[in-house]
């Protein structure tokens, strides 16, 4: 594991937390919650990656394809389990 693959973990994370803010409007904690979501599904995403033994042979563009999945998939999930309550209804 070295520098470039972190900051490209945490990069494809912010990203990811950053656009589900757009993406899917209603549902959410802001974006503060979206980036931290974001950061903890790429970095889940890569250990398992490396777990897999698959770390050190993907390059940069895999690894940010893994981060990016990984932090959706942890946000898409805290949208349907945990949903922020709606106000005003």
């Amino acid at each position: 594991m070295d520098f470039a693959m972190v900051a490209t973990w945490v990069l494809a994370g912010l990203l990811a937390g950053w656009l589900a803010g757009f993406v899917m409007k209603d549902g959410g904690y802001g974006l503060v919650w979206n980036l931290v979501l974001g950061l903890a599904g790429s970095s889940a995403a890569n250990v398992i990656l490396s777990v897999l033994g698959l770390s050190p042979h993907a390059g940069t563009f895999a690894t940010a394809v893994v981060a990016f999945i990984g932090a959706a998939l942890v946000i898409v999930a805290e949208r349907k389990i945990w949903p922020a309550p709606r106000l005003g209804t």
